[in-house]
């Protein structure tokens, strides 16, 4: 079990924590979830012994052992692949350093092989005769091939280097796992591998991530991490969510009778219990859930934009047409002779690992760079908006308050109160709105440009990863308000629940620049993709 006693820290006059007492016990995931800066990796350097808190403290039983997914790709490349692995257990690999430095002794004495066997009886109880095929077989389920195995880090590329360092924290069953967005750099195959060994993964993990889609597989808990305090839920992501706006929606109904929200809560419980999986964690969740009591669901105090795309007009049935459009770039051929039509009532999710494709697709499509050969031509009844994967040009020297920055791209006639409307449904209230738009965050900077694509008023949305910087929160509110649009859309994105929700057509850009153009949602896509 991990005990926090009392954990309070400051930065400055930033209060992240105070007094913060918790136990996280085994058999569990817990998902850490807060708003962009409110300190969720920081707790978990606080936790792993990185960062000392200011005051509080951290147990572990002496016994017990901790592991936590470290972020330099660059710390190990001198390294051997299976070496890096078994690192993730630093007795268990010490030990066998120190024995195997006996062994090599040229002048080994009685002595020395005392020490050697000892070490040796110390090394079979961590079952170190299995380190490295056991390290190979967490390669192999992440998408490593054994003929990697043997060679250093510093030969192969930065997506096979996350993929080590996620098997190098996996190693050795330890008793708690710290994991700070595991999914990040990975491919769908290696996440849901992650989320099997997770699963079924019977000691304690805490994980950091923004993938919701991450989240409700592997928790059983969530950890809300607001206002420098941490309150546990019992269930996955999209049941705290959820109940939290139960709990609002109850708290705000003061005439409801005590008996019908008993049983308004009695039946939210069953539709969650009843879309668990058969996996064992799904079952124990099941029956956390069922004892849930009305005071057990509190509402949060986090805050959520408000996101709605409205289209202005009615979107006719001529929308876009592509003919043979083709791209090179740096001397690649990134699209080649793409052709489609998109109609009124498509949701376009383009895929493919080729990120540049896809960008230069709707470049094109935004008339910002030019095709090599093909043509493109939208019809008369629509009109576009454009979140683009680099927003920076829009910011550079754009020393202004954010009411004039957004004014620029609105009708000149509409008043301040207007155009500060659209900045608060984005959490930009008050003196938030005389921001310089030249200071923002990243985060910040993407609320902005939804702002400003809800202001448009535009029938057809293009978004090129939105979801970059943005906390769950904002995701959330997006992924609905994109849900609700009444509009056309092409979009891309690594959210796998952003997918599967919007997409009603999959267009994907193959390597040699050519695409497969299907009307699939993205789950029948990912079916055929795994035959």
């Amino acid at each position: 079990m991990l005990n926090v006693n009392g954990v309070s820290l400051r930065f400055g006059d930033q209060k992240l924590f105070e007094d913060v007492t918790i136990k996280f016990t085994p058999g569990n995931c817990y998902g850490l979830i807060g708003a962009n800066g409110a300190g969720k990796s920081t707790f978990l350097k606080i936790l792993s012994g990185d960062l000392d808190a200011q005051a509080g403290n951290v147990s572990l039983p002496p016994d017990h052992r901790m592991a936590v997914l470290r972020q330099d790709h660059y710390a190990y490349d001198s390294e051997n692949v299976l070496d890096v692995v078994v690192m993730g257990h630093e007795r268990l690999y010490k030990v066998r350093q120190e024995k195997d430095a006996i062994y090599m002794k040229p002048d080994f004495s009685d002595e020395d092989g005392m020490k050697a066997a000892e070490l040796e009886g110390e090394f079979a109880e961590m079952n170190g005769y299995e380190a490295e095929s056991d390290a190979a077989l967490l390669l192999k389920g992440l998408g490593i091939h054994a003929s990697a195995h043997d060679k250093t880090l510093s030969e192969l590329p930065e997506s096979d280097k996350v993929k080590i360092l996620l098997a190098q924290a996996l190693f050795g069953n330890p008793d708690v796992l710290l994991l700070d967005e595991p999914t990040n750099g990975l491919d769908m195959e290696a996440i849901h591998w992650l989320e099997e060994f997770l699963i079924q993964f019977k000691n304690t993990v805490i994980v950091v991530s923004h993938d919701r889609h991450f989240l409700n597989h592997v928790c059983t808990h969530i950890a809300d991490l607001d206002y420098g305090k941490i309150q546990l839920y019992v269930g996955n992501y999209d049941f705290w969510y959820e109940s939290s706006q139960l709990a609002l929606r109850m708290a705000q109904d003061q005439n409801k009778k005590k008996e019908e929200k008993i049983e308004e809560l009695k039946q939210f419980i069953a539709r969650f219990s009843a879309n668990a999986s058969k996996s064992k964690q799904a079952t124990s969740r099941k029956k956390l859930l069922d004892k849930i009591e009305l005071d057990d669901i509190q509402p949060s105090s986090r805050k959520y934009p408000y996101i709605a795309f409205k289209p202005e007009r009615e979107i006719g049935n001529d929308l876009l047409t592509v003919e043979g459009v083709s791209k090179t770039i740096n001397g690649v051929k990134v699209l080649d002779n793409v052709s489609f039509i998109l109609d009124r009532d498509d949701k376009v999710a383009l895929t493919g690992s080729n990120e540049m494709a896809k960008s230069a697709l709707m470049q094109i499509l935004m008339g910002e760079i030019e095709p090599d050969e093909g043509s493109y031509k939208w019809g008369i009844t629509t009109s576009q908006a454009y979140f683009p994967r680099d927003n920076s040009p829009y910011f550079e020297g754009q020393d202004m308050p954010l009411v004039e920055w957004l004014r620029q791209y609105s009708p000149e006639d509409q008043t301040e109160t207007f155009i500060r409307g659209f900045l608060g449904r984005m959490l930009f209230s008050g003196e938030e709105a005389k921001k310089s738009a030249s200071v923002l965050s990243g985060g910040e900077k993407v609320r902005c440009m939804l702002s400003k694509m809800m202001l448009s008023g535009a029938n057809v949305l293009l978004l090129d990863e939105p979801t970059n910087h943005l906390d769950l929160e904002s995701i959330t509110a997006l992924n609905n308000g994109l849900i609700s649009f009444k509009g056309a859309m092409i979009f891309t994105t690594h959210d796998l629940q952003m997918n599967q929700t919007l997409a009603t057509r999959i267009i994907d850009i193959k390597d040699d620049g050519s695409i497969v153009n299907k009307k699939i949602t993205y789950e029948e896509f990912m079916k055929e993709a795994v035959k």
